[in-house]
């Protein structure tokens, strides 16, 4: 079984800068505030009928109505992909990617104990515009929002359904899903019953990123399982700094830091040490594991 280390990211304001409909917004001029401030009028309105509603997925349901409409033309799942490439990803992520992902690939002593870094992403968000990102050259698994489409009036591909959600709540699935294997082991699902020691990745051997709030349910599950977690802020934003000092001082998080993944920045040393930290950890419990056989090892009397 593989010794797994899984670096789990927020998306949206934690490995970019801004929301990944930023670039959608521009591209189709639509004014950010205004799109925003209308989707929120029809939220304020269906709450009041007192039906239940989900404030952190009915986006979804705004954009199709949008495309059906001609706001968003020829929005479909190739588009969303295309709109991957023009997110504005925080200095040095890539790299950080590139360097965390082989970090033991080379080295033997801890490649014999088939040690890997694993990065999955899991947002409230596109997951076809996530697909779309150079960083998924990295990246094992994807959790986010997903659409079908279905012909428009010129029978081109139109988004038009959705079918999987995730929301700040459900993140939590999606990591349990990560800890049983759920997509790297057949016939495995979120309901299975393993044993913790069976499980594909230990919640200690996780790392969970994100920049705030809405992550206290990701957050205080991998934390309280045993994991490692860290919150992101946006360089300058004291408002924000501030946000994630009390989610420190709550003990939610282990450390936060501004949002720049570039060598030597606090970022980049801290998730990079507690890797190498988890690492060192299960090299020596394996070692422990053989030497504890190897001691028994029948001899000859003198």
């Amino acid at each position: 079984m593989k010794n797994v280390i899984a670096v789990i990211w927020d998306c949206d304001k934690t490995l970019i800068d801004g929301y990944m409909q930023d670039p959608m917004f521009a591209e189709y001029g639509v004014e950010t505030k205004q799109f925003w401030a209308d989707e929120n009028k029809i939220l304020d309105e269906y709450q009041k009928t007192g039906v239940r509603v989900n404030r952190d997925t009915y986006y979804l349901n705004y954009f199709i109505k949008c495309a059906h409409e001609g706001i968003f033309p020829g929005l479909n799942n190739a588009k969303l992909r295309s709109f991957g490439k023009l997110q504005k990803l925080y200095p040095g992520t890539l790299e950080f990617f590139r360097k965390t992902k082989n970090m033991f690939r080379n080295d033997a002593s801890y490649s014999e104990y088939d040690i890997q870094v694993e990065h999955y992403i899991v947002s409230t968000g596109f997951a076809e515009v996530i697909r779309g990102m150079e960083l998924m050259n990295y990246v094992d698994d994807v959790w986010g929002c997903e659409l079908m489409e279905a012909p428009d009036a010129d029978n081109q591909p139109l988004i038009n359904e959705i079918v999987y959600t995730i929301d700040n709540t459900t993140k939590t699935r999606a990591i349990f899903e990560i800890n049983k294997g759920i997509g790297k082991i057949d016939g495995i699902d979120v309901n299975s019953k393993i044993p913790q020691e069976l499980r594909r990745v230990k919640f200690e051997n996780m790392i969970y990123i994100a920049d705030g709030p809405s992550d206290i349910p990701a957050f205080s599950l991998v934390h309280q399982n045993g994991g490692s977690t860290f919150a992101i802020y946006p360089k300058g934003d004291v408002a924000a700094m501030k946000q994630v000092e009390q989610m420190r001082a709550d003990g939610r998080v282990d450390m936060y830091a501004e949002a720049d993944y570039s060598e030597n920045t606090t970022a980049n040393m801290w998730i990079t040490n507690r890797i190498q930290e988890l690492a060192d950890k299960i090299r020596e419990r394996e070692k422990n594991k053989i030497e504890k056989y190897a001691g028994g090892v029948p001899k000859h009397l003198v």
